[in-house]
């Protein structure tokens, strides 16, 4: 067991993972499209949001427990998809779903995701989510969502930003793959990376677990990747999601969700949840951060007085942007990075390390605001900016 009392937050856990991580998985967690403005918008505009301090209350018996899409949460975050998370610790999906189910938050496991839907349903007691991409291939699509419904997912997350894929310089100057080809720099970086190295040789899980059994040759990365690239259905559309939800029978989460009218479309096709999400800036550079589109949302929301709940993802890195985000309407938020952090650096206890700070922070910044309980919260405990 790790010595992990010193690690106070957030930024301490990237900084173990970008030293034991490989550069090229460290790289395509830790990086956005184009400029990266967006990426970068997503946590400075959440530091510009300033709390109102209220002294003098009484704060004993706080809580920051809730609910999202009718589950009980210790506290109103989840385990964002990532794809190939695996790669940056072994078997990584199954140690964060561990490490969610722990803690009482939900995990969501994305469809590119080294370890399957399968591995991690045996490896948890606690039912998750599992995140899915609109393929042309629809037969394969309905499948995934039969495997789904198989291992008692209790929520379907459908992503809807990632028709093509944004440009990521880095992944490309590192030429990103699963696991790594096997040339002078990229072995000369493995050889600095020993822990990493220890644990992956551990593991058979290190390709795309949920679709290696689909592709033909899918043991040829190549071929693999190529198909993936190309499945990608540039032609998703509104009406697709009638199609979903037949298949899917359950509960449905729409994640990518940036303007309040699209909103307004996720509501008419019965959503039961949307994520104000810009994919952690890896999709379109130069759109607004989360925090910024997600007023005006939850407002075009409420105007339709539906129960869909919003959430937003993007830039949390600590309890106070959850804080920010639910007072500002989010009634719950995603970790994406803040989490891979964590697991790079320690695997599973390094995921439960990552929810124990937000958690911490989020209950002393409640408390200095005046409040016990997050589910009182309003955008009240924060200051309104002078004209």
């Amino acid at each position: 067991m790790a010595d992990l009392s010193k690690i106070t937050c957030i930024e301490d856990l990237r900084k173990i993972a970008k030293f034991k991580v490989p550069k090229m998985f460290y790289d395509y967690a830790d990086c956005g499209s184009y400029t990266e403005s967006t990426y970068q918008a997503n946590e400075s505009d959440l530091q510009k949001i300033k709390f109102r301090q209220k002294v003098a209350v009484n704060i004993e018996n706080r809580s920051t427990k809730t609910t999202m899409l009718g589950e009980s949460v210790s506290m109103p975050v989840a385990l964002a998809p990532t794809g190939i998370a695996g790669m940056q610790r072994a078997d990584g999906e199954i140690l964060a779903a561990k490490a969610a189910e722990h803690f009482g938050v939900p995990f969501t496991l994305s469809t590119m995701s080294c370890c399957s839907i399968e591995d991690v349903a045996s490896h948890t007691s606690r039912p998750f989510w599992f995140q899915l991409y609109m393929m042309k291939d629809r037969d394969f699509m309905a499948d995934l969502i039969k495997r789904a419904r198989e291992a008692r997912c209790s929520a379907l997350m459908v992503t809807l930003d990632l028709q093509v894929l944004g440009q990521r310089h880095l992944d490309i100057k590192n030429g990103l793959s699963t696991p790594p080809k096997p040339t002078l720099k990229n072995l000369l970086n493995l050889a600095l990376k020993p822990e990493w190295c220890w644990h992956m040789l551990q593991t058979k899980r290190r390709s795309f677990g949920n679709i290696v059994g689909h592709v033909k040759d899918a043991d040829d990365m190549k071929i693999l990747a190529m198909w993936t690239a190309e499945q990608f259905d540039a032609t998703l559309n509104w009406n697709d999601l009638a199609w979903i939800k037949e298949q899917w029978g359950g509960k449905i989460i729409l994640k990518g969700i940036m303007d309040a009218s699209d909103a307004e479309m996720a509501v008419k096709c019965g959503a039961d949840a949307i994520v104000v999400s810009n994919h952690g800036g890896r999709q379109l550079d130069g759109a607004p951060s989360t925090i910024h589109a997600l007023p005006d949302i939850v407002e075009a929301v409420n105007r339709l007085n539906s129960s869909m709940e919003v959430w937003m993802d993007g830039g949390i890195r600590g309890g106070q942007d959850v804080l920010r985000a639910y007072a500002l309407g989010a009634k719950g938020t995603l970790i994406g990075r803040s989490f891979l952090y964590g697991l790079g650096a320690y695997g599973q206890e390094g995921v439960y390390k990552a929810l124990d700070i937000i958690q911490k922070e989020l209950d002393v910044s409640m408390a200095f605001c005046g409040h016990t309980d997050i589910n009182n919260v309003t955008k009240d405990i924060l200051v309104t900016p002078k004209a």
